[in-house]
């Protein structure tokens, strides 16, 4: 009866270790495949990119189905193109098909996306991105899984105290 316990406490064991992989892993895939990173950059804080002034993800305050909305119909009026086959045709996007869209039609993005892989990335920018604070050297070598060169300016040594600090409050 002991042997069969310890048995299943260790096959229980290793079932849960066996599921520690990121379940957004799937989502970080289709942020690079798809280019995201092109214009919001790998740390989500955007910028420049081709598409023109990519907004923050870090500082979004999109909900999940708004992202999900967002990768799949594009912004109208901005660079920020769309990943869903026969949006604005077949696919009404933001209340809009592409009639009404006109001018304001936003760009087709480099490839079409599943509907999961829109999920997935939805879910990958709200775990790893939104609400994240500056980017920081831990989470540059986790997204290339490498101590890359290109984290290296994430880098920071610890502040070396200032003379002038350190007196600060002592009678003189």
């Amino acid at each position: 009866m002991l042997l069969v316990s310890v048995v299943a406490l260790n096959f229980s064991a290793y079932g849960q270790s066996a599921q520690v992989s990121d379940p957004t892993s799937a989502g970080k895939a289709v942020f690079g495949r798809a280019n995201c990173m092109g214009c919001h950059k790998w740390h989500g804080n955007g910028g420049g990119g081709y598409g023109g002034d990519a907004l923050s993800l870090r500082k979004t305050e999109l909900t999940r189905e708004q992202i999900i909305e967002t990768v799949g119909c594009g912004r109208p009026g901005t660079g920020m193109p769309f990943f869903v086959r026969g949006a604005y045709d077949e696919v009404k996007c933001f209340d809009l098909n592409r009639q009404d869209a006109g001018p304001q039609m936003p760009p087709e993005g480099g490839t079409f996306l599943r509907p999961k892989d829109i999920e997935a990335v939805a879910d990958y920018v709200i775990a790893h991105i939104k609400g994240a604070g500056e980017p920081t050297y831990a989470e540059c070598v986790a997204f290339f899984s490498s101590s890359s060169r290109v984290c290296d300016v994430y880098k920071t040594e610890a502040p070396k105290p200032d003379h002038a600090t350190a007196n600060t409050g002592k009678s003189q």
